[in-house]
């Protein structure tokens, strides 16, 4: 089981005037998480800008300006060239020392060089401690992503199970994000489908409900899952109360690590029911046992001398590295998953794995028990740092023998396999990208491809879509969606939907980055990183609507910016047989066994999926949509209240003002309110 960390450390997190997102009108500084911290709360940390000595300056020069004002204190500083882009942000026990070392102009790699060389400023934090530094440090890596450094690129949270603490039934559910609700979290795991598997298990184990709890409420008989043993009942009383919250405390239990305590109990009421001639209720019992087993046995490897720790195991090769991350709670393997951060190939693999050890933990909760494939920089330094953020002992070990070690082996090989099929992976990518170049005539191999489509019912629920392809793959946390507003759109009308989210798209995109010059030098994919702006587009349709998008294009001035390439639909509809259009030349189509046209066959195709998921989502949201939700000044609360008070929202929108004030919340001024909104329409 899990709690929340202490929060205390992120005192030093965010400094006024350092970190985006400041209300400017506001004393408190707040966290991602939404939580406030008070600057006096930070009361040794000092901020301290750049000045303006250094201005006109860059590399060395500026830094040795810049040193002059520093303190033999510990901190943060981060480096930024002369457009403000930030390229570096790193920590010292002695910011004077570290940053006067950058001055030199002595430097142990070409990277150090390069970085040093465009620095045009710097700013500084000072801390209490040189703890607060590297957690303040991990912190702004993450937010800020700068160019040099060591980035975490695969951030998704992790699902955990929740067993809840707010109802008379508790529930147990998969959960990601804040953990806002009131109960007990176990986890993390690896992925969304090991937390159904093992809830699914559980359920045939320790019969907890599953539904939410509105429709726990309006239930009058059990539903299917108590007819087929997977529930209690306790919606309409199969099971009293303190039965049921018996079967929750094994749950728990379970969760937390008793295990064979809880095993041993239900093994010893079954034993007990069929000496007692129950064998129905005995075979109940020998049913969850069966359950408990199934859960454990799908776990992988299950040490015995582990209970609770996280292993981490790193290798590179190719210029790339991977490190592979293995779960383990309550004796049990809860999932593993593959990260692949970028970092310079110069940097050594032990200054890879501790950087991304301070970010991975950085809005995680800590195990008591870390396992390392090698050690790290400044171990014993992020040992304490892991410990202050957990509020109790946090151990950093690389073991040397037995299971533990075997446990390291076992990660380690996970991470040179992962690495080997992401490097035969993006192998094959760059040549199909190469093969892109060549068939439509670019200029040099296209680094970023937006695919764009459309997806609606006779007009209704209207969404474009666009999805990100690079030399990775596809890039999904670069996927965006777009609800088509525009009320002077013909339902169905495509090229207006289109030209929408083009102009939504490009619009920002314009705002935000400005227009590239495609005639300047290209740029250096480990310099840069993922570009913001695509090289290529590929639209979905013919003719006509590639004329809609060069029009749009030309409208926005980014016609020379961008290639535009047209996708149509071969004879009959059938793959294989697609037209391409470009401008400058005639369609044409590609022979049916190049790996080329797969690729775009595939990219149009995930354009086609994400868009038609997206259109369902928000046709399902307006179908579930209630009345109630368009009245100003009725929220959840007096939805509810409403609700249960007049059953349906159509007896509702009946309701005299007298009898909209009898319900509890609803002041005389809200029952007008709703009143009016169905009365005075038309």
């Amino acid at each position: 089981m899990t709690t929340e960390p202490p929060r205390s450390h992120q005192a030093s997190s965010d400094i006024a005037g350092f970190m985006p997102g400041r209300d400017e009108d506001d004393d408190s500084l707040v966290d991602d998480g939404g939580e406030a911290i008070s600057i006096e709360s930070a009361a040794s940390i000092d901020w301290l800008g750049t000045g303006g000595d250094a201005a006109g300056l860059t590399g060395p020069e500026a830094i040795q300006v810049l040193v002059k004002r520093l303190p033999n204190a510990p901190g943060v500083y981060r480096m930024m060239n002369a457009a403000g882009d930030v390229l570096y942000v790193g920590k010292a026990r002695n910011l004077k020392k570290r940053v006067t070392s950058y001055a030199q102009g002595r430097y142990h790699s070409n990277r150090i060089g390069r970085m040093v060389r465009e620095t045009a400023a710097m700013e500084f934090v000072i801390t209490r401690t040189e703890i607060e530094a590297l957690l303040l440090e991990a912190n702004l890596i993450k937010r800020l992503r700068p160019r040099f450094n060591v980035l975490l690129r695969d951030d998704k949270s992790f699902p955990y199970i929740i067993l809840t603490g707010d109802h008379r039934a508790p529930g147990i559910f998969k959960h990601r994000g804040a953990r806002s609700r009131k109960g007990d979290y176990f986890g993390p795991f690896a992925s969304a489908g090991a937390v159904s598997r093992t809830i699914n298990a559980l359920q045939r184990a320790f019969l907890l409900r599953t539904c939410t709890d509105s429709v726990l409420e309006s239930r009058t008989r059990p539903c299917l899952l108590y007819q087929i043993k997977r529930c209690s009942g306790p919606c309409t009383g199969e099971i009293d109360n303190a039965a049921y919250q018996e079967l929750v405390g094994e749950a728990r239990g379970f969760l937390s690590g008793k295990s064979q305590a809880v095993k041993g109990q239900i093994s010893a009421a079954m034993q007990e029911a069929s000496e007692n001639m129950e064998f129905e209720r005995a075979a109940i019992y020998r049913d969850r046992l069966s359950a408990l087993s199934h859960v454990q046995s799908h776990q992988g490897i299950n040490p015995g001398s582990v209970e609770e720790a996280d292993v981490f195991a790193i290798h590179g090769e190719g210029g790339q590295t991977c490190i592979q991350v293995f779960f383990f709670r309550t004796g049990q393997n809860w999932g593993n998953r593959a990260y692949f951060p970028k970092a310079d190939p110069a940097i050594e693999l032990d200054e890879v794995l501790g950087a991304f050890l301070a970010q991975f933990y950085e809005d995680k909760p800590c195990p008591r028990m870390i396992l390392l494939s090698q050690d790290v920089e400044e171990q014993p330094l992020l040992e304490e740092a892991l410990s202050t953020l957990a509020g109790r002992k946090v151990s950093i070990s690389v073991p040397q023998r037995g299971e533990k070690k075997e446990l390291v082996q076992h990660a380690l090989q996970n991470a040179r396999e992962a690495l080997g099929r992401r490097l035969a992976e993006t192998s094959s990518q760059n040549k199909l990208l190469e093969g892109v170049q060549q068939v439509f005539g670019l200029a040099s191999k296209p680094r970023r491809i937006e695919v764009y489509d459309n997806s609606h019912i006779m007009g209704t629920s209207a969404v474009g879509a666009m999805i990100v392809a690079g030399p990775e793959g596809f890039v999904k946390n670069q996927y965006r969606k777009f609800n088509i507003r525009s009320t002077e759109i013909t339902p169905g009308d495509d090229f207006g939907m289109m030209r929408e989210v083009m102009e939504r798209r490009f619009g920002r995109l314009i705002k935000e980055h400005g227009v590239p010059d495609r005639a300047a030098p290209p740029a250096d994919p480990e310099e840069d990183g993922f570009p913001a702006w695509p090289d290529v587009i590929l639209i979905d349709g013919g003719e006509g609507q590639m004329n809609a998008v060069r029009r749009i294009m030309a409208e926005l001035g980014i016609s020379d910016a961008v290639t535009a390439i047209g996708v149509a639909k071969g004879i009959d509809r059938e793959a294989g047989r697609e037209r391409f259009i470009i401008e400058g030349r005639p369609s044409f189509t590609l022979p049916v066994r190049d790996p080329v046209l797969y690729f775009l066959q595939r990219m149009r195709d995930e354009a086609h999926r994400f868009a038609i998921g997206a259109h369902r989502t928000r046709r399902k949201k307006e179908f579930v949509r209630n009345p109630l939700d368009e009245v100003p000044g009725v929220g959840p609360g007096r939805k509810r209240a409403l609700l249960h008070h007049f059953g349906t929202a159509k007896a509702v929108s009946r309701a005299a003002v007298e009898d909209l004030m009898a319900v509890e919340g609803i002041s005389e001024s809200i029952a007008r309110t709703v009143y009016n909104h169905f009365h005075e329409r038309g």
